[in-house]
């Protein structure tokens, strides 16, 4: 599920690991993305201002319906890929102003924050908060260091171990509100032992129960 992420701790280029990690998944990416992005609605308002950071390949913006909607991301391939009417600001979400102060309804964060050492990872988090209304939502899909520990180095750019419980502490200790934690969300990877379908996916999004044995990722909703 990892996207392409602003900060290149591994000293290689994000496009170049990017390109080689989801080689020949593009589409059904794109088409995985489309539902989880419906499921994920249910905390967007159609009329919000949504910011995606580390937005890669836009796969979660583009599929969002709100009034406004904004992508942020340190490689200007990015512009690239973005949907009609999706707002393109290149640089590093920790140094660029993509909305007014307190204006946007939503901050959503997606296999992100892995990539980074703890001090980025706060700063990062001060800055969705900067970016949020009051009561805006920071959503944020996270691989999770508790229930993905035998896979969670296969990937050469993570740097951070992330469990969910350190992930709320960093988030409360910064002003936000916990409003909902799922430490066993999704599978930790497409290169899972599950087969790539997007009638299983939707299929799994139905079944929480399922979330206990194949959920590696954790989902969490804070409020500013």
């Amino acid at each position: 599920m990892s996207g392409e992420h602003s900060r290149d701790a591994s000293g290689l280029h994000p496009s170049r690991v990017y390109a080689r990690r989801f080689a020949g998944e593009e589409e059904f990416r794109r088409a995985m993305w489309r539902v989880l992005a419906k499921w994920f609605s249910r905390w967007i308002p159609r009329d919000a201002v949504v910011v995606e950071i580390a937005a890669g390949h836009c796969e979660f913006i583009n599929e969002v319906t709100a009034s406004r909607r904004i992508a942020i991301d340190l490689n200007p391939s990015t512009r690239n890929h973005a949907a009609a009417g999706v707002e393109v600001v290149t640089g590093d979400a920790r140094d660029v102003t993509a909305t007014e102060p307190h204006s946007a309804d939503v901050v959503f964060v997606s296999n992100f924050f892995e990539h980074l050492e703890r001090e980025a990872i706060l700063d990062t988090i001060r800055a969705a908060q900067r970016m949020l209304k009051p009561g805006g939502r920071l959503l944020i899909l996270q691989p999770n260091i508790r229930f993905a520990a035998r896979d969670y180095w296969m990937f050469f750019d993570h740097v951070t171990p992330i469990d969910d419980r350190a992930l709320c502490e960093a988030l409360q200790l910064s002003g936000f509100e916990i409003e909902l934690s799922i430490p066993r969300f999704l599978p930790f990877t497409m290169k899972s032992r599950l087969p790539r379908s997007i009638l299983l996916l939707e299929l799994y999004l139905r079944m929480p129960l399922a979330w206990r044995f194949f959920g590696a990722q954790a989902f969490i909703v804070a409020r500013a």
